[in-house]
């Protein structure tokens, strides 16, 4: 099962985008409470599957990826696969409901 990854501003390209299957970027600050909340929540999903890839990107240490993705609120989770963008949840949201959002990703 999937452990979760620190991505950087000089990785995303190769550990995201060039990926071999979807990825979830967590894009977060260390100041966001909503973000520490929703970090136990990822951890068990990356624990409970392998079909998705789930890192984690702080947006004050790699401000350049995180104006390339647009994301202006945190917690941004942005689901990447192909190279391309191709799911935004934005906000902290209980386990039942992510699991929901990224069905097609988990199941």
């Amino acid at each position: 099962m999937g452990t979760i990854q620190h991505v950087t501003d000089a990785d995303f390209e190769e550990k995201v985008l060039k990926s071999d299957k979807p990825v979830l970027v967590d894009f977060w600050a260390e100041w966001c409470r909503p973000c520490q909340m929703i970090a136990p929540v990822l951890e068990e999903i990356a624990n409970s599957q392998d079909k998705l890839e789930i890192v984690k990107l702080n947006i004050d240490e790699n401000p350049a990826t995180a104006a390339a993705n647009r994301v202006t609120s945190i917690p941004a989770l942005h689901v990447y696969s192909g190279g391309e963008m191709v799911k935004q949840i934005i906000g902290a949201k209980p386990k039942s409901l992510l699991l929901n959002e990224l069905g097609e990703y988990v199941g």
